[in-house]
């Protein structure tokens, strides 16, 4: 007996074993990559309704100005609480959950490498998100030290909750890691005969090289919240001036961390945009290979610009130059991205369906948090954004309107290949329209808020702030508000409704490509002929 005949007898076993499994014993112990990536879906979908009903908390208490629902330390929770879910909860499990679900059946794989693995990365989240949010329980409440746990602040200063804290981020990076070592192995081993690396899907590429960054910067965190957790609790002085250590080598270890982070948050959202605009403009993706070699590139360059977080913490001259031209750098590959998005659908036919609609935006508004980001880079002016709301409104476009639109984009895209049916067109388009309309009316404003000088995670602001403030809580309920419409989209779609055609954008594009790499040349002076 081969060992391929082994293995497909042992496939036959536990399909037969999965099979008998009903109920939430299906759930529990499924190692099935379509229902691991539901359930990360779903957990997302959970954490990103938590996260904002923290963010209306603190768009309630700055609805104007002066204390008025909250007390100063319960709106730190909520900034705090509310940062680390939205990135460790909603956005990353929501990438890991759409990796899952797509990447085996883009390489040709029948499930993903190391299953049981698979099972067990997910199920230690909803423990990790539960620690953390039982803090709030506790006598001395949730963290109140911001999502980036500054010494002494998270040490010295803390208030009782850095031990939840800690081992809440533990179990989120053993997950993570977990989760791309999976991905990793899956897409160099089980790839289709035929399918080399230069002919992935880009959404692949990205994961991949996504995945490398985790495994890479995860362990960089775990050593930093432990020397948090053993200042505080068993007497070292790694961040304590008064024992010997130093608070700015924090921020260094932290940011060297965070700063890849953020672009772990938005390469998969690259790799998404770029599946959608080519099948909404019939057209295949401009420069692939170029855009490979861009990922690669930001990838590379996100490990050397760390310390533009700070700027303000007295670094060396030379120190500064460095960051800040490494920095600017990264606008490089980035451009090529965006050029060549826009090259995809430049003479294309386009049609707007709704995963088009949410990726023109997210090229459209990551652009913008581009070029506030590329501000952020100058040493000279971020000494006057730093820690103000021009911060806060800069990373938001580029989380927000880059990473969840694009995350929506792919929802759209897919749901009706998950689900077989198609979801409610017009529901899904009011979904857009009023996400797009109350995102700007929520985030756009904070420029201004921040250019004139108003601190970020402060509960009371001086009084010419206020008429600003008040239009960003407006558009922070309207959009906290919309995202109840995608709910009931999806459960719709779930629900049943017009069956899905087996090549689904068929019937709305005439063609879905296929090809993930180098197409039929053709000058698209006349339509290509498709087989």
């Amino acid at each position: 007996m081969t060992t391929d005949t082994i293995h497909d007898t042992d496939h036959q076993h536990d399909d037969h074993h999965e099979h008998k499994m009903t109920g939430i014993k299906r759930w529990l112990y499924t190692t099935n990559h379509k229902d691991i990536g539901s359930m990360y879906l779903w957990f997302s979908f959970i954490m990103f309704l938590t996260g904002g009903a923290m963010a209306m908390v603190i768009r309630a208490e700055l609805f104007q100005p002066g204390l008025q629902i909250v007390d100063p330390d319960f709106f730190n929770q909520m900034t705090t609480v509310h940062g680390l879910i939205m990135v460790f909860g909603a956005i990353m499990p929501a990438f890991t959950g759409l990796a899952n679900w797509m990447i085996p059946m883009m390489i040709g794989a029948p499930d993903m490498a190391l299953p049981r693995l698979n099972n067990w990365s997910f199920w230690i989240l909803p423990f990790a998100f539960s620690i953390l949010l039982m803090s709030f329980f506790i006598g001395s409440g949730a963290p109140n030290f911001g999502w980036t746990f500054y010494a002494p602040l998270s040490t010295t200063y803390s208030n009782g909750s850095t031990a939840f804290f800690v081992f809440a981020v533990h179990i989120m990076g053993i997950s993570s890691i977990m989760g791309a070592i999976n991905i990793v192995v899956t897409i160099m081993n089980m790839r289709a005969p035929g399918m080399t690396y230069m002919k992935m899907p880009l959404f692949v590429w990205t994961f991949f090289i996504t995945a490398y960054l985790l495994v890479a910067v995860m362990p960089v965190l775990a050593g930093v919240v432990t020397m948090v957790l053993t200042d505080t609790y068993f007497g070292t002085s790694f961040f304590d001036a008064a024992g010997g250590g130093d608070p700015v080598m924090f921020q260094h270890i932290f940011w060297f961390f965070g700063h890849p982070e953020v672009y772990i948050m938005i390469l998969p959202a690259f790799g998404i945009v770029s599946t959608t605009i080519p099948t909404f403009s019939r057209k295949p993706l401009f420069g692939y290979s170029s855009m490979v070699y861009a990922t690669a590139s930001i990838a590379f360059l996100s490990f050397i610009v760390w310390a533009h977080h700070m700027f303000t913490t007295g670094m060396p001259l030379f120190g500064e130059l460095f960051f800040m031209y490494c920095t600017m750098l990264i606008a490089v590959p980035t451009g090529v991205k965006v050029f060549n998005w826009v090259a995809t659908m430049w003479r294309g036919a386009i049609s707007f369906e709704t995963p088009m609609l949410f990726s023109i935006a997210f090229v459209i508004l990551f652009t913008i948090g581009g070029f506030s980001g590329l501000m952020l880079a100058m040493t000279p002016v971020d000494f006057q954004y730093h820690d103000t709301y021009f911060v806060v409104a800069h990373f938001h476009y580029v989380l927000v309107t880059g990473a969840l639109f694009s995350i929506y984009a792919g929802a759209y895209y897919w749901l009706p290949k998950w689900t077989g049916y198609m979801y409610d067109d017009a529901l899904s388009k009011w979904h857009f329209w009023c996400s797009l309309i109350s995102v700007n009316l929520l985030f756009f404003p904070m420029h201004f808020l921040g250019l004139a000088g108003m601190p970020r995670r402060i509960p009371d602001y001086a009084l010419q702030f206020a008429d600003f403030n008040k239009w960003v809580s407006i558009g922070g309920f309207a959009f906290g508000l919309s995202q109840l419409i995608f709910l009931a989209v999806v459960i719709k779609c779930i629900r049943g409704g017009e069956k899905s055609e087996a090549k689904t954008w068929d019937g709305a594009t005439g063609l879905e490509w296929t090809v993930p790499s180098p197409a039929p040349y053709h000058t698209f002076e006349k339509p290509p002929k498709i087989d």
